[in-house]
């Protein structure tokens, strides 16, 4: 379809009507004055509810660090900002077998994409409404575990910052009573391999007693 170009009147090419609407507009933002600017720091920003800050790592209802060192956080983390050092629960933590001797978050590597906070099975780290983050120097930016537990102290009771998982004492998988059971493998030696049915659906392993590093042997 052939579509002309529409001809030009008088006052168009003068260009009157389009400078007389840029004008009405002018004047209905000066007479409307509305501005959205907001005057930071002494306005403060009201952030959504899904805002990711700084880390912050909970405590248990006796006090203790939630954190079970299970490294799932770190290797969650697309920024590799997360290093932890597991060791062996005290005696006196029967609920648990490992804890974090040492929990160091990186804040200026950070891409605060809440990955750790999703990854975590026991709802111990979280991201907080903390925006404001500043420091001297890049090892001040280095959060330990104390630090990240001072977060905690300052934000558990600011009604933007609930603890926002609660998904069971150990995450969705200690809410488990028994697993299926799962029937075992035929066992098949090497001498039967020739009359082993191959229905389908059977499973079958081979023992053979050559080493795995024997080329000849089975893998």
């Amino acid at each position: 379809m052939w579509i002309e170009e529409p001809e030009m009147g008088f006052w168009e090419m003068t260009f009157l009507p389009a400078i007389l609407d840029g004008l009405k507009t002018t004047i209905r933002h000066v007479t409307h004055y509305d501005p959205v600017t907001q005057q930071y720091p002494e306005e403060k920003p009201s952030l959504p509810l899904h805002y990711r800050g700084v880390h912050r790592l909970n405590r248990d209802e006796k006090g203790r660090v939630k954190c079970v060192a299970c490294m799932l956080c770190a290797t969650a983390c697309p920024a590799d900002c997360i290093s932890i050092e597991a060791s062996a629960a005290p005696p006196d933590w029967p609920d648990r077998d490992k804890f974090p001797a040492t929990f160091v978050l990186d804040e200026l590597r950070c891409i605060y994409c809440g990955m750790c906070e999703e990854a975590c099975p026991v709802d111990a780290i979280e991201l907080t409404h903390i925006y404001d983050l500043t420091g001297e120097t890049r090892e001040s930016m280095r959060f330990d575990r104390e630090k990240l537990l001072a977060v905690y102290d300052k934000t558990k009771d600011d009604p933007r910052d609930p603890l926002r998982t609660r998904r069971g004492k150990l995450g969705p998988a200690a809410d488990f009573g028994t697993l299926p059971t799962v029937a075992p493998a035929t066992q098949v030696t090497a001498g039967d391999r020739s009359a082993q049915s191959t229905a389908p659906g059977t499973i079958h392993t081979y023992n053979n007693p050559r080493p795995f590093d024997d080329p000849g042997g089975a893998t």
